[in-house]
């Protein structure tokens, strides 16, 4: 059974079809990437997944259940995180409190608990501290969990994302552009980190435009032109695809 199923999946914007008739599936464990040049709706899918807008035709399935249309809140309770091509983090607050408060949807305590069971709210409270910590720690972060979001280099910022993501505690982790502004050998850090995230059991779908990490970790890869699906494959296919090549290089280099 597929953990993410998209079945002709189309989203309107006006008359504009930002994603049309997209289907595709991602079986659990895998690691998928998204691609297509700027305007393919590539994040526009991540955003129906993700729930910031709903399709306007076909159905997106998480775990063989119904989530196109839910609210975003409900599709993170289910298990689907994600991170963003711009800065999603609190820019004044310390890296340790960002992943904190990445918590909340995992948080049973509200203001009747902590009123009338202050012990089940600071068991609660404790254990998501535990957690930001051992989850900076996997990403990298361990001594700089008390500098400030935005004080952090823009690499550690993007570690500082997937921590956060990380702490819904997810099945799936839709990551946009993670090696967006990375040197070679950040974007070779990034490598490691994402799959030392796959070997803990979390399925990964990510959108990014550095063909050699795309290349280099994906199990298979769908691409996108002008919202459209174009290809599906292995990375060796995709490599080999003519149509892939036109869509990216012009009709010249595929009959090159």
């Amino acid at each position: 059974m597929a953990l993410l199923r998209l079945e002709n999946v189309t989203r309107y914007f006006g008359g504009l079809a930002a994603a049309k008739n997209v289907s595709f599936e991602v079986q659990s464990g895998q690691i998928v990437g998204l691609i297509g040049p700027n305007g393919s709706g590539k994040t526009t899918c991540f955003n129906l997944v993700s729930g910031i807008y709903a399709p306007s035709e076909g159905h997106i399935y998480f775990n063989d259940a119904l989530i196109s249309g839910l609210p975003q809140h409900e599709i993170a309770a289910k298990g689907v995180a994600r991170t963003f091509q711009i800065s999603s983090y609190f820019p004044a607050l310390t890296a340790l409190d960002n992943v904190v408060t990445a918590h909340h949807t995992r948080l049973h305590s509200g203001l009747i608990a902590g009123i009338f069971q202050p012990g089940r709210t600071l068991r609660e409270e404790a254990e998501a501290l535990e957690h930001s910590r051992e989850l900076l720690q996997f990403v990298g972060l361990e001594k700089r969990y008390r500098i400030v979001a935005n004080a952090l280099a823009s690499a550690e910022q993007r570690r500082l994302m997937i921590a956060m993501a990380l702490a819904t505690r997810p099945r799936l982790l839709l990551l946009d552009e993670p090696g967006a502004g990375m040197t070679k050998d950040e974007q070779s850090k990034l490598t490691d980190l994402i799959f030392k995230v796959r070997d803990t059991g979390i399925t990964i779908v990510l959108v990014e435009h550095h063909m050699r990490l795309i290349m280099g970790i994906c199990d298979r890869i769908v691409v996108l032109s002008g919202g459209e699906k174009i290809a599906e494959g292995t990375p060796a296919e995709i490599q080999a695809n003519e149509i892939v090549i036109e869509a990216y290089l012009g009709r010249s280099a595929a009959h090159a």
